[in-house]
């Protein structure tokens, strides 16, 4: 009889152990992250180089250096010689206002390296570009400005036209969608969520970004550069548009709605406003 009791006593101890074990789990999901992190393209996936500081276009501006090279936003390449130097970045909306960093007669002249696997993201990626806008592309023969298409650890390009060679460098991670993002920089479009009047729409929740990538969720007026936003309210749909919880440290997002809720970004086309963006500044 002793022993039957000892065992039903042994029994229960056991039993609440697992119910506490359990209230604890269901605690524990209550409270974890409901996604893991998100990141959208960049120059060189998990790395984040060494943090630089220089003036540009009469502002200090803060970027990354890897491997000699200096990258802005995670995707955007600054030439070096335009940090320090002469040369300017304004903004219109979410696209370049210097004349002279616009593709002249609107003709994009491009080439492809051989060794980049998988071209027909690229050439899909022009087709669609060719089919909303009145940018062209034409493959290069001697011209001195034009951009190739190559192979690279990530996704990243140069903002604008240059005037000699620039890149748009393509792992074999990078799909259509984001080739299509990357000529848009190339084009002169920036980050949609750097537009001005973001903060009327969205919230930046900074204590979720990833130490490091707190630069890509200024806006340009923070950055102090001018400019001004094209017409239209902030375009979550826009194919140069972050997520929620891109670049998340914990897994919650990074930036949300005003009423708190989430969305996430697309690589599938141009929205509607980024058409017209581009239109504007290439009427």
């Amino acid at each position: 009889m002793k022993t039957k009791l000892i065992s039903i006593l042994l029994y229960a101890f056991v039993c609440s152990l697992l119910s506490c074990s359990q209230n604890t789990t269901e605690k524990e999901q209550e409270v974890s992250p409901k996604v893991n992190v998100t990141r959208p393209e960049e120059a060189f996936p998990l790395q984040q180089g060494l943090p630089e500081t220089g003036m540009l276009n009469g502002e200090e501006i803060a970027y990354s250096l890897i491997n000699g090279q200096a990258v802005f936003q995670s995707d955007i390449l600054i030439k070096p010689d335009s940090i320090n130097g002469a040369a300017d970045l304004h903004t219109e909306g979410t696209g370049r206002s210097k004349v002279s960093s616009r593709w002249p007669n609107k003709i994009v002249y491009y080439a492809i390296d051989p060794a980049l696997p998988n071209q027909a993201r690229v050439t899909d990626a022009i087709a669609h570009w060719e089919a909303n806008t009145p940018i062209r592309f034409v493959l290069r023969t001697t011209q001195r400005g034009y951009v190739l298409f190559r192979p690279g650890p990530g996704c990243s390009s140069n903002v604008g036209y240059i005037g000699s060679v620039q890149y748009i460098n393509l792992s074999s991670m990078c799909t259509t969608g984001n080739t299509i993002h990357e000529i848009g920089h190339t084009i002169g479009l920036w980050h949609e969520q750097s537009r001005a009047d973001r903060d009327v729409y969205v919230t930046i929740n900074t204590a979720n970004i990833l130490p490091g990538y707190e630069s890509d969720f200024q806006t340009y007026v923070q950055r102090g550069m001018d400019g001004f936003d094209y017409a239209g309210e902030l375009d979550l749909s826009s194919i140069m548009m972050y997520g929620s919880y891109d670049f998340s440290r914990n897994g919650l997002p990074t930036m949300t709605r005003k009423d708190g809720s989430t969305f996430i970004s697309q690589r599938q086309g141009l929205s509607a406003l980024d058409i017209n963006t581009v239109k504007s500044m290439y009427p």
